[in-house]
């Protein structure tokens, strides 16, 4: 088997719980040349795991000649320039959940990738979470196609200072496209439109503290075969009231389906209904979602094509949320397709 040799930009909150255990599991896949952080004692702590070096550039690192890919796992002062540098350099694009990749659509990186050819993908974490996995096939042989979809993450707000606003408006909008991802996966259709609407904050009323938005695949005032996805995100919780967050957590997502009800909580658990009852199924012996996200990645490197959360799909569901947001502004119906219904 192929040892890919990667280059690891930032390490950020995931770091200890999902990557370096998946890199530790899938040492004759990966090969860490080695580790850039803006704070070079962690860069250096984080490649003493993983027997390599720490670098004070990303530049030099990425533009090492034993690197073949990267994964770049946090943006920092640099925003999205190590991409901009892998592009160039022919590497392999990785991106983790704190990279603003949104900011991909302004910048022309998308299609600087597209143009370069390299393999890209997005660590769109959903759709690897074994309850995932295991719902589509359930949809395949027992549950039938999905009618509704119920999405919602709950996040603690950060503390009324201004100079938390980005920040907390760049997470909401990561989480927004990683559950509209996630819907369009589980229905495995293109959405034709979408309608969003979002509740502003008190304290810093430019800021919503809540947002939610429907996507459709078909008219449902029309079509029987339409299938309605609601999608909310909500920062309204203080961060101090941790209890009050942790209290009642709803399911990741509820799917009403042909043939039965799924309530999902990720990664591993998934509790459905049919004609014959209640099942729950915990999934616990599964890959975790780490090295099922890394072997996919390793896949798209050596053959040389993105297999799965390529960059169509990401630039799909930056789309839709820049969409979302016009329907705010207009509050209208937004076609996918042709403008504002």
């Amino acid at each position: 088997m192929q040892k890919l040799r990667i280059a690891v930009i930032g390490l950020g909150s995931d770091w200890q719980h999902r990557y370096l255990p998946a890199l530790r599991s899938l040492r004759d896949r990966f090969g860490v040349v080695g580790v850039y952080h803006s704070v070079s004692a962690l860069a250096a702590a984080a490649a003493r795991e993983l027997d390599s070096v720490g670098y004070d550039s990303f530049r030099s690192l990425i533009s090492n000649p034993s690197v073949e890919a990267i994964l770049m796992l946090e943006d920092d002062w640099y925003q999205l320039q190590p991409l901009w540098v892998a592009c160039e350099a022919q590497k392999g694009i990785f991106c983790g959940s704190e990279v603003d990749i949104q900011g991909m659509s302004s910048s022309g990186l998308q299609e600087a990738i597209s143009s370069s050819g390299i393999p890209f993908m997005s660590g769109f974490s959903r759709r690897y979470a074994p309850a995932t996995l295991r719902f589509k096939e359930l949809i395949a042989t027992r549950l039938g196609r999905p009618r509704l979809l119920f999405c919602h993450r709950r996040l603690p707000s950060e503390p009324p200072d201004p100079a938390n606003s980005v920040s907390l408006e760049k997470q909401t909008n990561r989480e927004l496209l990683e559950l509209i991802d996630w819907c369009t996966y589980i229905v495995d259709e293109e959405p034709d439109w979408v309608q969003a609407i979002r509740h502003l904050s008190r304290p810093s009323p430019t800021n919503a503290d809540y947002q939610i938005l429907s996507l459709g695949f078909g008219d449902p005032e029309t079509d029987p075969n339409a299938i309605l996805a609601q999608i909310s995100c909500g920062a309204y919780i203080p961060s101090v009231w941790a209890e009050a967050i942790a209290f009642r957590p709803p399911a990741a997502v509820q799917v009403c389906c042909e043939k039965g009800l799924v309530f999902i909580d990720l990664p591993s658990t998934l509790v459905w209904f049919d004609d014959a009852g209640r099942h729950q199924e915990t999934l616990d012996t599964e890959l975790p979602i780490g090295q099922q996200m890394l072997i996919q990645f390793h896949r798209a490197v050596a053959s040389k094509v993105s297999l799965v959360s390529d960059l169509q799909e990401t630039n799909e569901a930056i789309r839709i949320l820049e969409k979302a947001k016009l329907s705010t502004q207009t509050h209208q119906r937004v076609s996918l397709r042709d403008g504002i219904l």
